[in-house]
C-alpha cells in the first residue's frame, strides 16, 4: 500500500491497487462488514468511493503532481446488482483527458464479470499554488 493512503479511506475500505497505466486503472474492494449497508449488501457509497478513488488514481497518473492535484468535481453511479460478499472491481478508462478536466467511465464487477454499478466521474486538475 502506498504510504499517502495509510489513514485515509482507501485504507479503511481496503481499495487495492490491481492495475496501473495512463488509459486503464484497475482496483479492488472487499465486500463486507465496512463495505455493506444495514440490510447486508454492498453500500452504494462504498461503490461510489471506490469509483471516484479509482478516477482521482487515473487522473493522477496523467499529470504532474508536482503543478497538480486531481479533485473531484462530479461523480454518478448507477447500482445494477446487488452483492453480498466477495470482491468488486473497479476498472476506470478515460471519456475525455483534458488540460482543465478529465472524465472517467468506472465499471465495477464482481468475480463472474456481471455489472454491479456503472459511474462516471469528472475530475477537475487544479494548479498548484
Amino acid at each position: 500500500m502506498h504510504s499517502k493512503t495509510v489513514n485515509t479511506l482507501i485504507e479503511a475500505l481496503e481499495i487495492k491497487y490491481v492495475e496501473l497505466s495512463l488509459d486503464r486503472v484497475v482496483m479492488t474492494m472487499p465486500v463486507g462488514p465496512k463495505t455493506r449497508q444495514p440490510a447486508g449488501i454492498l453500500h452504494g457509497g462504498a461503490s461510489v468511493a471506490l469509483a471516484e478513488t479509482a478516477a482521482s488514481v487515473a487522473t493522477a497518473l496523467n499529470v504532474d503532481l508536482t503543478k497538480y492535484n486531481p479533485v473531484g468535481l462530479e461523480i454518478n453511479a448507477n447500482h445494477i446488482r446487488s452483492k453480498q460478499e466477495g470482491t468488486v472491481t473497479a476498472i476506470a478508462t478515460p471519456l475525455h483527458k483534458g488540460r482543465t478536466t478529465m472524465i472517467w467511465e468506472i465499471k465495477i464487477v464482481d468475480e463472474d464479470e456481471k455489472l454491479i454499478c456503472v459511474s462516471r466521474c469528472t475530475m477537475a486538475v487544479i494548479a498548484k499554488k
